[in-house]
């Protein structure tokens, strides 16, 4: 299957931190391959801006190894080189006066202009005044910006109306490139667009759900920041929130920006509060030479957790009595996250020998494969009797869409372009990133008031063995995490 190449308009594109390890490893990876696809207008100007003093061609020299690096882009130097000659570089100080006249200088009347802030949050709103002081950002202009985004609802809200100061919620997307996998806007078309499931697609049917986001790596270079966040503000609050929305939402009116994000808002704003006995809590262990979480921060006393498993509960009728368990780790046996839906089972079996469970799952993959899985009983083949056995029915993405994934867009590819489009949809919306942090504050002020410890775990485990009985106590078990 050969999917279409819809091109965007003519932009321009502005990366501030554009010498940061982000716009290295996607974000000009990523317009490369959309300007290989051909979604990219040859016209299209990407200005790098960041306190490097450099000029273009060290710039386009810098886009040049991290596109080798990160695109494979292959024997096609020609290629490559047409790209580089759409790059320009701008040294700009983002709380000073140096640069901006000169970024002005280079913005075209006429075209889109997306301002992307791939800088520390602390940042955003110097940026936002030096682009509406020197009149480089108009009324039509968008930005983008990165998590994270607030470390609690009160910097939240003050980053939201920093930004409003001068930008409207239109201009403002937020982005989080869980919902840029192809898988999760899958999510919504397998949902929406079958009647297969949506008619099951509530506690009537469903058992429970569990979302998982499994790492391998522990926090390696992010050892200082990642100690004053931890797995709830990291993970839970954005990621997984955003991913426990789409499974949940109510179907909108239509697929509309405004008309999908008001679902989600509803979603969070359903969420009953979180029971202290309901969260787990780990710290990954050193393991021989390996270092434990504690090592990797440099802080012994550290009560932050690398592991949270959580389970939630949503106060509306679809929901009611359905459970959502989710974790999420560093250290753990394998690299994956995915969706798994489990349905109940039959109300009564006419056959006498089952081997293993028999609910129905549908496991929704989105990385390191994307990829979708209904597991179905089915007659075990042969002779002696009516044994039946659990199979999956395999949608593999790679398979169906694309020889080994090579053709899966990256994730932040179909974001950048969504800016350009003007869309919306896949982008977080003020009032929702406000009603996470309300809901996760409470248990997050909780752990940081008390003197309570994590759970240490094993690295290349499930997580701590607390966590498994978590879902024990309510007779289930999670999924073995695999990759």
């Amino acid at each position: 299957m050969v999917s279409r190449i819809i091109p965007v308009e003519d932009f321009d594109l502005v990366i501030f931190g554009a010498t940061g390890d982000l716009a290295r490893r996607k974000i000009l990876p990523g317009l490369y391959r959309r300007y290989v696809a051909g979604q990219i207008p040859g016209s299209a100007r990407i200005i790098g801006a960041a306190r490097t003093r450099q000029d273009d061609a060290a710039f386009r020299d810098e886009a040049r190894a991290a596109i080798r690096e990160f695109a494979s882009p292959g024997d096609d130097a020609s290629q490559l080189d047409d790209f580089l000659n759409h790059l320009g570089y701008v040294p700009i100080d983002a709380r000073g006066t140096d640069g901006w006249d000169d970024l002005r200088s280079r913005i075209r009347p006429g075209v889109v202009h997306a301002f992307y802030f791939s800088v520390a949050p602390a940042l955003f709103g110097d940026i936002a005044q030096r682009l509406a002081d020197h009149g480089i950002a108009d009324q039509d202009s968008r930005i983008v910006v990165e998590k994270p985004f607030g470390r609690d609802l009160a910097t939240a809200r003050e980053l939201n109306a920093v930004l409003a100061r001068h930008f409207s919620e239109s201009q403002i997307y937020r982005i989080d490139h869980y919902l840029g996998k192809e898988t999760v806007q899958n999510l919504m078309a397998v949902r929406f667009a079958n009647m297969l499931f949506e008619p099951l697609w509530n506690s009537l049917y469903v058992d429970h759900v569990q979302i998982t986001v499994a790492e391998t790596v522990g926090v390696g270079g992010r050892g200082e920041y990642y100690d004053h966040s931890g797995a709830m503000r990291d993970m839970v609050q954005n990621h997984m929130m955003q991913l426990l929305c789409l499974i949940a939402m109510e179907p909108p009116y239509h697929f509309d920006p405004d008309a999908v994000r008001d679902e989600k808002l509803k979603v969070i704003r359903a969420l009953e509060p979180l029971h202290p006995a309901e969260i787990v809590r780990g710290q990954y262990q050193a393991d021989g030479d390996e270092p434990g979480y504690l090592q990797d921060v440099g802080n012994p006393d550290s009560r932050t957790e690398s592991y949270v498993a959580l389970k939630a509960h949503i106060a509306n009728w679809r929901w009611s009595g359905t459970p959502f368990y989710l974790r999420t780790g560093k250290k753990l046996r394998a690299r994956t996250s995915e969706i798994v839906v489990t349905f109940k089972a039959p109300p009564h079996s006419i056959f006498d020998e089952v081997d293993g469970p028999r609910s129905n799952q549908l496991v929704i993959k989105l990385q390191p494969n994307e990829g979708m899985d209904l597991t179905v009983m089915i007659k075990e083949p042969g002779p002696g009797g009516m044994r039946l056995v659990q199979v999956p029915l395999d949608m593999s993405f790679a398979d169906a869409l694309g020889a080994n994934g090579k053709d899966m867009p990256d994730a932040y590819e179909r974001l950048i372009m969504d800016v350009i489009r003007g869309n919306q949809t896949l982008f977080m919306r003020g009032d929702e990133v406000e009603a996470a942090w309300a809901w996760t504050d409470p248990i997050i002020s909780e752990w940081e008031a008390g003197s309570k410890r994590p759970e240490p775990y094993d690295a290349g485990s499930s997580g701590p063995e607390e966590a498994l009985r978590l879902l024990h106590r309510d007779n289930r078990r999670w999924r073995e995490i695999r990759p």
